[in-house]
């Protein structure tokens, strides 16, 4: 899209360069010797004192002899030699063009001389300013002109050039995108998409234009230098702009600057690419201080950020040692939206001093308490209670804290392989979460069963201790049939979960008996059937009380099994031999069966033959 031009002046070029210096070939001798920098320009006192009130002055200030020329230093002009060949172009109506890129620097010298219009109408701070009002109406012209604003400070902030274009950029980035068309008119002209034919007024041969999606304005903004995008950001909050919106371009912004965000893999071997390859990767400390700006910038809404970027922040964090207080931020966030993180993203890597253990336990520790300190909903266990349908076919409620719950236990399960991750941190992490925020304790077995597997050594009141944090209540079938085999378990933890299974089936079959008494009892008052239907109906309720026996004589058997082991433990708890015989006495297996993780089901549906 081509930029704005403003043509000033009408005669040929006389200016020519001579090493060090600039002549101007007019055909009269030169009067005046004006040096900027280790740059002289041998002018004529006319053409310039007659549009600049401080040459004038200068130029009557000046003594010397009357043979010598009149010799000006202007050492400390806005933007140097360049600008004022272009200022003494305009002095001189040689042809000259306005641009995005030497605007600024033209209106900053332009003030800096005092060419206003006492010293003659359309002087140069008029025509400037008079572009520079037409460049604020166009996006990519206003970016190109803030980016050079650097160059001219304090002059380009004293003039408000500076917060004149990021006032007209907020504008834009804040402007309803249904109500204007791809891609942004500029210059007066609409563009139609690549490929097409633009007809007269602007109308498309080809297509019809597209809406603008709302981050249209994030890879032109991730352009600007720190200072300017922090000022476009604080404008476009300031004017209201939604915080996910805010959000998208910091992380398009920090993609584009942070190498080391984008170079962090996982141990789950996933990487994130940049949107661009950067030509040269700034240092350790300037990617520090560059990273603790931009968490600053971070909006806190919850959910506003995604968490998987803020938790590759903190993890960038700690690999460049940003200030405590920029981590601590990060954490606090994360905490605040733990419910809409994945488990992949919370496996951080220890890169502490101590390396004591593979990740960092501390961190999601802390993530873990800011989460369960904040966490606003009601505390009513009753909400979590499920019966023994839900329970089996895998239906309970989803909240934030049952999906952390979720997320907690798989961390666990992940990180328990560890040998060096001590008891105490394993139950500190396992212990946030209440018990009535896991309706099914799969997965904390499955944790606790890893746990063990890795840490032989383990102590029967160490193991008693880590078993506590399970409720064996709450497990699957296909878990509960794990557990009674699993002989890492304590006995006490073995017979907890028989029970609750012959609880479970005593539960079961109350229930199925009911359903046959109601159907027994659907006869008519004169006791025929109603109609060829019923029968069928009566024969189905014969067959389930037949196999309703049978299952009451299996319970009986069950109990009677259960009678006896509680024998048999007090005899052989305190020895392996006797615990092996006890499993071969009642048919259990002598070795475990590893269980693993990603296997193991939220529940198990009673079999057909179970079922009315």
């Amino acid at each position: 899209m081509a930029s704005m031009i403003m043509k000033l002046g009408s005669k040929s070029e006389v200016f020519h360069r001579d090493g060090q210096t600039w002549l101007c070939s007019t055909g009269l001798p030169s009067d005046l010797v004006v040096e900027v920098g280790e740059m002289a320009f041998h002018l004529h006192k006319f053409p310039l004192l007659s549009r600049s009130q401080v040459i004038e002055n200068r130029i009557n200030d000046y003594s010397s002899e009357d043979d010598e020329k009149c010799v000006l230093q202007f050492h400390d002009l806005p933007g140097g030699a360049k600008t004022f060949l272009l200022v003494a172009k305009f002095c001189y109506g040689i042809r000259l063009e306005l641009t995005a890129l030497n605007i600024v620097g033209i209106r900053c010298a332009a003030e800096y001389l005092q060419m206003t219009e006492d010293r003659g109408d359309g002087n140069l701070i008029m025509l400037s300013e008079s572009f520079l009002n037409e460049m604020f109406g166009h996006w990519t012209d206003t970016i190109k002109a803030l980016e050079t604003c650097k160059e001219f400070l304090p002059y380009s902030e004293e003039l408000h050039i500076v917060s004149r274009c990021i006032d007209s950029l907020a504008m834009k980035a804040c402007a309803d995108t249904n109500l204007f068309s791809w891609p942004l008119p500029e210059n007066g002209i609409a563009q139609c998409p690549e490929g097409n034919h633009v007809l007269w007024n602007g109308i498309c041969s080809t297509a019809k234009p597209q809406p603008l999606s709302e981050d249209w304005w994030y890879e032109d903004a991730s352009l600007l230098r720190l200072s300017s995008y922090k000022r476009l950001i604080l404008a476009v909050e300031s004017r209201g702009m939604k915080p996910e919106r805010i959000a998208g371009s910091v992380v398009h912004y920090a993609k584009r600057h942070l190498p080391l965000l984008c170079r962090q893999p996982s141990f789950r071997g996933r990487n994130h690419a940049a949107p661009r390859s950067l030509v040269s990767h700034p240092s350790d400390a300037d990617q520090r201080n560059l990273l603790e700006e931009i968490v600053a910038l971070v909006p806190t809404q919850k959910g506003a950020t995604p968490t998987d970027f803020l938790l590759r922040l903190l993890r960038t964090s700690m690999v460049l040692q940003a200030r405590p207080s920029c981590q601590d931020k990060l954490e606090k966030q994360i905490g605040a939206q733990l419910d809409q993180a994945a488990l992949e993203d919370l496996l951080i890597p220890n890169i502490g001093y101590s390396m004591e253990t593979l990740y960092d336990i501390d961190c999601v520790q802390r993530i873990l308490d800011h989460f369960a300190h904040i966490d606003n909903e009601p505390l009513n266990p009753s909400n979590y209670i499920i019966d023994e349908g839900q329970l089996m076919g895998g239906s309970h409620p989803l909240t934030p804290m049952t999906m952390v719950a979720t997320l907690v236990d798989g961390y666990l399960a992940e990180v328990a392989p560890d040998v060096n991750l001590k008891l105490p941190k394993f139950q500190s992490l396992a212990a946030v979460i209440p018990d009535y925020a896991r309706p099914l304790n799969d997965g904390i077995y499955c944790a606790i069963d890893i746990y063990l597997k890795a840490h032989p050594w383990l102590t029967d009141s160490e193991r008693e201790q880590i078993c506590s944090l399970m409720n064996c209540q709450k497990l699957s079938l296909e878990a509960s049939t794990h557990a009674t085999q699993n002989e890492r378990l304590p006995l006490r933890v073995i017979v907890q979960v028989l029970f609750f299974e012959q609880l479970r089936l005593r539960t079961s079959i109350s229930g199925w008996l009911f359903v046959s008494d109601n159907l027994k009892n659907s006869k008519n008052p004169n006791g025929n059937l109603a109609n060829a239907g019923n029968n069928t109906r009566v024969g189905a309720v014969r067959d389930h009380l037949v196999e309703a026996d049978d299952i009451m004589e299996r319970v009986s058997e069950l109990e009677k099994e259960c009678l006896g082991m509680k024998e048999e433990l007090e005899k052989f708890v305190k020895a392996k031999r006797g615990w092996n015989l006890f499993l071969r006495k009642f048919g259990f297996r002598s070795k475990s069966k590893s269980i693993d993780p990603k296997t193991v089901k939220s529940c198990l549906l009673i079999q057909k033959n179970q079922s009315p």
